[in-house]
């Protein structure tokens, strides 16, 4: 292992400072009741490390300590979603609206979240959430939350159909991501599948055959992360009301009513309104809100899932309840606002923000691009977009930069797709290629 060289009398090393030392500076001091003081005191030996190496004067120790540390004791860090997929997983899927974060802030300390403040009493948790629901999906007869879309579909299986029989069309057997499958996420209840009908085409009669005493539930899922086209047919969960057992129809995406936009993503007010018992899906999705699972239904069925043990292990937490509460309540969503952003406001933009470039020496171009929802709602969807278009380099380098800037590689460039991006954060777009250029 590489030694370093050993400190001689002249050496500029002798005069970095001490830890303690360096501790003591007002801005670590600071930084230290904000960060906690392992974070800073991490930040100056590594600062210290640098002079020893040369790479720093030593009196610059303490500065390049500040200029290295986080903005927040999280590891995790704010990324711009230029890559024109709306709810892009990887990068957390919906965005919350600033009512949402305000609310999350709130929620944050002590809250009511389980207490009526007027009695002095015990209350039911989140009812104020559970209440906003109902509002949005008034065909609904109660609702409950959990921690995830795939948590809600377990819960269902593990309250409604303990040791009995699912049946499910062999083509919505889907893989959800991940590696993750629904008939293995549902045989891990100990539910048993019962598969009709072929990949491509499942007929009514398919599940009224299948049909009998062991019968817990139909499940209805929607393919929401492919298409079929072709020979193909399946049931609606109209054609599937009259059998005697209950639907469970899972839509995945969590739209709560119809969208023009994507006429054929089901929506929950849709599918109850068809016929289906219960339905489940995510609200981290077109929803636009946190990520949580969403049970619209029944009210005698969401309250054997609501009083099962395993809803306890699901519950989701106050801040959780919050920013979904003011995601339906609230203003407009940043998903919402992207999914139906105006495509020549977007070329505007992409003009507007290329040009400054070019005068800053960067080679950009407006181009026209294609955007997709993503996060597996509305499979085939293409969103005519604008993008900034850049030399393939500067792909690594914005993604590594601060502002940490994502976009795609396309036909050899970089290309920057304006729909996810709040039209507030162009200006930081612009800052962050100009600070690699050259690079």
């Amino acid at each position: 292992m590489e030694r370093e060289a050993p400190v001689t009398p002249g050496d500029g090393r002798r005069r970095i400072p001490r830890t303690d030392v360096l501790l003591a500076d007002p801005r670590l001091t600071e930084a230290a009741g904000r960060l906690g003081r392992g974070v800073v005191k991490a930040a100056v030996v590594t600062a210290q490390r640098r002079a020893r190496a040369g790479e720093i004067p030593a009196e610059d120790v303490a500065a390049a300590a500040v200029a290295a540390l986080p903005g927040t004791a999280s590891g995790l860090r704010a990324v711009v979603n230029a890559t024109g997929v709306l709810l892009h997983t990887n990068l957390g899927r919906a965005p919350l609206s600033a009512a949402a974060r305000e609310a999350v802030v709130l929620a944050s300390g002590a809250t009511d979240v389980e207490l009526d403040l007027a009695t002095g009493t015990r209350a039911r948790r989140g009812r104020s959430a559970l209440a906003a629901l109902l509002e949005r999906v008034p065909s609904a007869g109660a609702a409950h939350v959990v921690n995830n879309g795939a948590a809600a579909l377990v819960l269902a299986a593990t309250a409604l159909a303990p040791g009995r029989e699912i049946i499910v069309s062999r083509g919505e057997l889907v893989e959800i991501g991940d590696g993750f499958r629904i008939p293995e996420l549902l045989a891990a209840t100990g539910a048993r599948l019962r598969e009709v009908g072929t990949t491509n085409r499942t007929s009514p009669d398919d599940y009224a055959a299948a049909v009998g005493e062991e019968t817990g539930f139909v499940l209805k899922v929607h393919p929401s992360n492919f298409t079929m086209t072709g020979f193909t047919r399946e049931a609606d969960v109209s054609e599937l009301t009259g059998l005697g057992v209950p639907v469970v129809a899972d839509i995945g995406s969590g739209l709560l009513g119809p969208d023009p936009l994507l006429p054929d993503e089901p929506d929950a007010s849709g599918r109850l309104a068809a016929g289906a018992d219960l339905v489940t899906g995510s609200g981290d999705k077109l929803l636009g809100g946190p990520q949580c699972g969403i049970v619209l239904g029944r009210e005698d069925l969401v309250r054997r899932m609501a009083r099962h043990p395993l809803a306890r292990a699901l519950r989701v937490d106050k801040m959780t309840l919050a920013a979904l509460e003011a995601t339906l309540r609230g203003p407009r969503t940043p998903t919402d606002e992207a999914l139906h952003a105006d495509v020549a406001v977007l070329r505007e933009r992409a003009e507007r923000l290329a040009a400054a470039l070019r005068d800053a020496g960067v080679d950009a171009r407006a181009v026209d691009s294609e955007a997709a929802v993503g996060g597996g709602g509305a499979p085939g969807v293409v969103l005519p977009s604008a993008a900034v278009s850049l030399p393939e380099p500067y792909a690594a380098r914005l993604r590594q930069g601060d502002p940490a800037v994502m976009g795609r590689v396309e036909d050899g460039r970089c290309l920057l797709d304006l729909r996810a991006v709040p039209q507030s954060q162009d200006g930081d777009i612009g800052t962050a290629v100009r600070a690699q250029k050259g690079i």
